[in-house]
């Protein structure tokens, strides 16, 4: 096989958007690390580049030099059968190498795919193609929340663009969605792209139950807090009531009380909070504790799947009831790529839907993001079911 132009573009036009996220940033900030789970975005920019460089022209390209022999030491991720790698809490410490290296690293090992693709192929290698553009993308979500945890800590609280629609109405009414008891299947089917964590496709017995068709919003949210949310213990489990406490938490993720209003700081800058659009930036101990106080719950990722036809979904990561485990017949891929998915289930939960920071081409109904309880730093939100 030679590479195809659509593919070609497929990846050329992603290198260039993780390029155009970047764009409104000052040198200073690709360096910011204010917590471990946040990566500077000049990591970003050269781990995505590494990962072609390492797992594709590496071991396939014929006389292939490494840009810089220290390279895979600085922007490996995780993966431990590559070897050393920088711990990831000291990321922010990489002054060097400076932003022009990186972007010099990136366009030399984007010339060296196009080279190596220009010639026959194996199928595999085609395939190990896309999963690194597919990577790609999912690194192109965790910069853009990771560049507003970056300018949301910042006291100035910096704008990052006038243009981005971080805050989406769903314009449609609140209805519950009804569904039968029965048997259905789940998992990704077809010859498109996926990740191995979709797959194998089976079926679950799932009982009646009704699904809302829109998330919660900020409104209703403010209600919760209003309602004494954050202060009832008997609302949330016993370890996000010790988070709440020892945290101090009493709003969700970049909210600031000013003058008796709420606001929250976006993209956009800091502004009022919008009453209409779906909340967003809370943890799943969080959602939960609201679901409880509505006399409700959250949906388990197999209800979501099985309903989604029937709503909008791609604006709020959903929290779902679903801790992240294999499926059945579940098989890890050989070697590093191994590492990707399998090695991080357990202690987390299933996310599903996409959001605003989710690039085009990416999501589909199947797929299956994951994090810890706690974690807020992403686009997350709700539904409800019953």
């Amino acid at each position: 096989m030679v590479l195809t132009d659509s593919l070609l573009d497929f990846f050329l036009e992603t290198r260039k958007h993780t390029e155009t996220i970047c764009a409104p940033l000052e040198i200073e900030d690709y360096v910011v690390q204010p917590v471990i789970d946040v990566s500077p975005p000049k990591w970003h920019l050269g781990h995505t580049t590494w990962f072609f460089e390492e797992f594709i022209l590496k071991p396939h390209a014929k006389d292939y030099q490494l840009f810089n022999e220290d390279f895979s030491f600085v922007f490996n991720s995780y993966y431990e059968s590559i070897g050393k790698r920088v711990v990831r809490s000291d990321r922010g410490n990489l002054s060097r190498p400076s932003v022009q290296k990186v972007y010099e690293y990136r366009n030399y090992v984007t010339k060296g795919i196009q080279d190596l693709f220009g010639q026959e192929q194996p199928k595999t290698l085609f395939d190990l193609l896309e999963i690194g553009i597919h990577h790609e993308k999912q690194h192109q979500e965790l910069l853009l929340t990771d560049i507003k945890y970056i300018l949301g800590n910042n006291p100035l609280l910096p704008v990052y663009s006038d243009s981005f629609q971080e805050h989406l109405k769903e314009s449609h009414e609140q209805d519950w969605v009804s569904m039968e008891e029965g048997v259905y299947n789940l998992g990704h089917q077809g010859d498109d792209f996926c990740y191995d964590n979709e797959l194998g496709r089976h079926k679950v017995y799932l009982h009646s139950y009704q699904i809302s068709n829109k998330l919660v919003t900020n409104r209703e949210f403010i209600d919760f807090i209003d309602a004494g949310g954050y202060q009832q213990f008997d609302l949330w489990h016993a370890e996000g009531w010790d988070w709440v406490q020892q945290n101090s938490i009493t709003a969700p993720l970049y909210w600031h009380k000013i003058d008796g209003e709420w606001h929250h700081y976006t993209l956009g800058g800091l502004i009022k909070v919008t009453p209409d659009t779906p909340v967003t930036h809370i943890s799943y101990f969080e959602a939960f504790a609201y679901a409880q106080w509505k006399g409700c719950r959250l949906p388990t990722e197999f209800e979501w799947e099985t309903a989604q036809a029937y709503f909008k979904w791609g604006s709020r990561w959903e929290w779902t009831e679903s801790a992240y485990l294999p499926y059945p017949n579940y098989q890890k891929a050989p070697g590093a790529l191994g590492e990707y998915n399998g090695k991080f289930m357990v202690n987390q939960k299933v996310l599903r839907g996409g959001s605003v920071a989710t690039p085009m081409k990416h999501t589909r109904h199947t797929y299956r993001n994951f994090f810890q309880t706690n974690l807020r730093w992403q686009f997350t939100g709700l539904r409800l079911a019953r």
